[in-house]
């Protein structure tokens, strides 16, 4: 008897990665090309932020440069607290936008979406 073996082949998705920053929250960011949505912790971002205020934080780099319904994110977020997730999360997406389209960063950097908010709390 012949064996036949079987292959898979997966196909590789395109994606951006970026590391966003906030106090001790961190945010591992990767833009899909061929994705929509947002999702943070394998759960819809709207869900993950309660707020409207959160939301609103979380994707505005994709608001401003007007692309949201073309680009997806996968994102996982660690530390901090949900404020300063959601600014991780931001820093992380204007990063990983850069990485995408170089353009983009002249845009980004006036509002102050690419700099990195270094405060943290001080030691008693």
């Amino acid at each position: 008897m012949e064996k036949t073996a079987k292959t898979k082949t997966k196909q590789k998705e395109s994606y951006f990665e970026a590391v966003g920053r906030r106090k001790t929250a961190i945010a591992r960011v990767r833009l899909y090309t061929k994705k929509t949505g947002i999702t943070v912790n394998d759960k819809d971002y709207k869900k993950y932020f309660p707020t409207l205020r959160l939301q609103k934080e979380a994707e505005a780099p994709l608001e401003k440069m007007k692309i949201s319904e073309k680009l997806g994110a996968v994102i996982k977020v660690k530390g901090g607290g949900l404020s300063a997730q959601a600014e991780a999360v931001r820093h992380g997406i204007a990063r990983a936008l850069v990485k995408f389209n170089q353009e983009f960063k002249k845009r980004l950097r006036r509002v102050g979406y690419l700099t990195r908010d270094s405060r943290m709390v001080e030691r008693k």
